[in-house]
């Protein structure tokens, strides 16, 4: 229907010139917020260098900028373990009973040998007896060796201490062992195997000391004869040897284990490296370069990974922007771009403010960042559209701030919590009409951040604390509140500044106590109602294709506000007077009933109303033709008999046509309201031929031209106008009478 649209580049519709339509200034703003994003980040997700020697004071604070693990204190902490190793000892089950036994044997054999002197006997046994007990050693040794049953170490440990603590009988012992007669050996045996197996049986390090106990359990047993005790008595202390050794090789590998199983030492994020005024020793330095704090080698990949990721986002918000223009309502000029901008810097820097006061202990403070503020901001004073797609970018950038993990770049846990309460933001407050309304958001914000964080915690599972899930939740609570406390603060910074009309702004100026609305009450009482019916006609219309219904109902209360400086050239407020119009020249009479746009927008503009109020008051006539006075002004050209000095052109509207679907909705639903009052006696086939026949005559004369209406759009508009008009009028509106139906028949349809 249109065929003139308004020009695009890139998908960002303009239709102006100036900084607000500038390509070149869109796309610097698209690159500023890449950067914002850039040092955002940088300090989370790049690590800080620094210029300094060895042996050099340190002029500043260096602190860990993650979990470091420490090897130099690892090192002693190692050995601080294998220090703490205690040695480890090996218990060795030796057959002392059985060496004794044995000697008692030979003994008793030697003893009954006739054909040896005593004094032959005395150097034998002083000879034998102590061989008998080292070959006793050494056989255990050798064959212990030759199983593999104990290490060659610990077996040379067992031959160097027995033979360290080996007992030397006495001399006057000898003598006495040949005078001991077989029975004697026979009880001495029983006596002695005893008494080794029970001294034997507790864990000997020291032999001299189990010897010296020998005597009283000696004393004690059934030994009768002095002889037979005093020799029982050497011959068990000869056999008593240690039987719990020092284990090298298992002390070794204790230590081994120790060193290995010491856990990592690590320096926590934020701890202090290298106080201010602090030497840099050789181990500091090398502990700074491991982990990359030295300026001296940079490696650019963190910084290259973080340019691409800044790029994405910018890069993926324009993207949308451009794709989504056709649809999502957004009005791309720069001045709003830059909004957007500022609404990213603002909510970031809340993020930066909550993780300022994170610690890895309390990162729970985290729930504290507003991190719904820029969804709903945008929501309301944008487009909900683009807020529900910026809520992501959030949801990324506060997975990346707030987050305390040393092993991860995103916090999965505050990415979600903030994606869910932006969402939740954003469906609470993007049709609010009053300020109360976003407190009540903020409070589901709330409710919403509390069941988020609970329902993370349960699944997270392990160690259950409830003292930091009533923070976590509390925190939490307490965001959604901060949340509507800041929106509530920056609404009108933003409105202010940028011109931007949100549902609240207009809710505010359709409030009838507003100075130009009582003006236009007290002062055109008739263009007052026709202002407000206009509003009620545009509102539905504008709703059934779309388009801003508050506005335009809004905008309709001021758009004929230009009437107040001369009321009663207006025909609805001409109670019981002449037409002042039928005394002047229709060309006077054209320039009075224009002005009234022309001095609408002065009016608004002294009152500092927003521009799309001012545009709709300015554009709802557009360029339409004045058919009337034209008509007059060439009647009366006749019948002076002169020749027309004007054109149709003459008798025009100023314009501009209307640039946006509000502003001809609000136009066309202005002829309606007016046409159908003129009506005395209106019927359903008159109003359906009078708003068809405004619509088309506007169509036919290039009205909609510079906006998007199509023609579909312009059908439902006329359907929904004629619906609004009827309920609205409805007892002025004559409807078609029903065919009565014969009594006979009315009669058959009572029964």
């Amino acid at each position: 229907m249109a065929s003139k649209q308004p020009s695009k580049l890139s998908g960002f519709v303009y239709s102006n010139t100036g900084w607000k339509y500038s390509a070149a200034t869109r796309y610097a703003l698209f690159l500023l917020l890449g950067i914002v994003f850039y040092f955002s980040l940088s300090s989370d997700l790049l690590p800080k260098r620094y210029d300094i020697k060895v042996n050099t004071t340190s002029a500043k604070e260096i602190t860990a900028p993650k979990q470091i693990l420490d090897n130099k204190a690892k090192l002693k902490a190692q050995e601080a373990a294998a220090e703490s190793v205690p040695n480890k000892y090996e218990i060795i089950p030796i057959r002392a009973d059985s060496l004794v036994t044995s000697l008692l044997d030979r003994i008793d054999s030697l003893n009954q040998d006739d054909l040896i002197s005593q004094s032959d006997k005395v150097g034998i046994y002083k000879d034998v007896i102590p061989q008998r007990a080292n070959d006793f050693i050494l056989n255990f040794i050798n064959s212990s060796r030759n199983s593999g049953t104990y290490s060659d170490t610990l077996l040379d440990e067992i031959q160097s201490v027995i033979a360290e603590q080996a007992y030397t009988i006495p001399e006057e012992t000898y003598i006495k062992i040949p005078r001991l007669t077989s029975q004697d050996i026979i009880e001495m045996k029983q006596v002695a195997r005893e008494i080794v197996i029970k001294l034997m049986n507790d864990q000997i390090v020291d032999a001299q000391t189990v010897r010296a106990k020998v005597a009283e359990q000696v004393s004690v047993s059934s030994l009768s004869q002095r002889t037979a005790r005093e020799v029982t008595q050497e011959l068990v202390r000869l056999v008593i040897m240690p039987n719990k050794f020092f284990d090298e090789e298992a002390t070794k590998e204790a230590k081994v284990q120790a060193r290995e199983n010491t856990p990592d030492v690590f320096i926590e994020q934020g701890d202090v490296l290298v106080a201010k005024g602090d030497t840099i020793t050789p181990d500091l330095y090398a502990l700074l370069d491991e982990n990359g704090l030295l300026s001296n080698e940079v490696n650019y990949w963190p910084q290259f990974g973080l340019l691409l990721l800044s790029i994405m986002l910018s890069a993926g918000l324009m993207v949308f922007i451009r794709y989504s223009g056709g649809t999502a309502g957004f009005k791309y000029n720069n001045s709003q771009l830059l909004m957007l901008v500022l609404v990213f810097i603002i909510t970031i820097f809340t993020m930066r403010l909550a993780a300022f006061l994170q610690t890895d202990v309390r990162s729970y403070v985290g729930f504290l960042a507003p991190v719904a503020i820029g969804a709903m901001l945008i929501a309301m004073l944008l487009d909900m559209t683009l807020a529900y797609f910026c809520s992501i970018l959030f949801s990324v950038l506060s997975s990346i701030i707030l987050n305390v993990q040393q092993n991860t770049v995103f916090d999965f846990t505050f990415g979600f919590f903030a994606l869910v309460v932006s969402y939740v933001a954003i469906f609470a407050t993007h049709r609010a009409g009053q300020r109360s309304t976003l407190l009540k958001g903020g409070i589901m914000v709330s409710l919403f951040g509390c069941v988020t964080v609970f329902m993370l915690k349960l699944l997270g599972g392990g160690e259950w604390n409830d003292t930091q899930t009533l923070y976590e939740v509390g925190f939490a609570f307490a965001s959604g509140l901060l949340t509507a406390v800041l929106v509530i603060g920056l609404m009108p910074f933003f409105e202010a500044t940028f011109g931007i009309l949100s549902a609240l702004k207009l809710v505010e100026l359709s409030n009838p106590n507003h100075p130009l609305l009582r003006k236009l009450l007290t002062e055109t009482p008739g263009t007052y109602h026709h202002s407000v019916m206009v509003g009620n006609l545009s509102e539905a219309a504008a709703e059934a294709i779309g388009a801003d219904g508050l506005l335009c109902r809004v905008g309709s209360y001021y758009h004929d506000i230009g009437k107040t400086k001369r009321p009663f050239y207006f025909i609805e407020n001409q109670n019981n007077m002449e037409n002042p119009h039928d005394s002047i020249e229709p060309a006077l009479s054209k320039s009075i009933i224009v002005a009234h746009a022309r001095d609408g927008v002065e009016m608004l503009k002294e009152y500092k109303l927003p521009k799309p109020i001012r545009d709709i008051a300015e554009q709802h006539h557009g360029t339409t033709f004045l058919h009337y006075f034209y008509h007059k002004a060439l009647k009366l050209a006749e019948e002076k008999g002169i020749e027309p000095d004007f054109t149709e052109e003459d008798f025009r509207y100023s314009g501009p046509k209307a640039q946006s679907k509000e502003a001809a909705v609000v136009g066309i639903a202005d002829s309606v309201e007016a046409a159908v009052r003129s009506l005395r006696k209106p019927t359903v086939v008159q109003v359906e031929t009078m708003i068809e026949k405004i619509i088309k005559s506007r169509l036919d004369d290039h009205q909609f031209d510079e906006c998007d209406l199509t023609i579909k759009e312009l059908d439902i508009i006329a359907r929904t106008l004629k619906e609004t008009v009827m309920g609205i009028f409805h007892s002025r509106i004559e409807y078609p009478e029903e065919v009565k139906k014969p009594k006979k028949e009315e009669g058959a349809a009572t029964t």
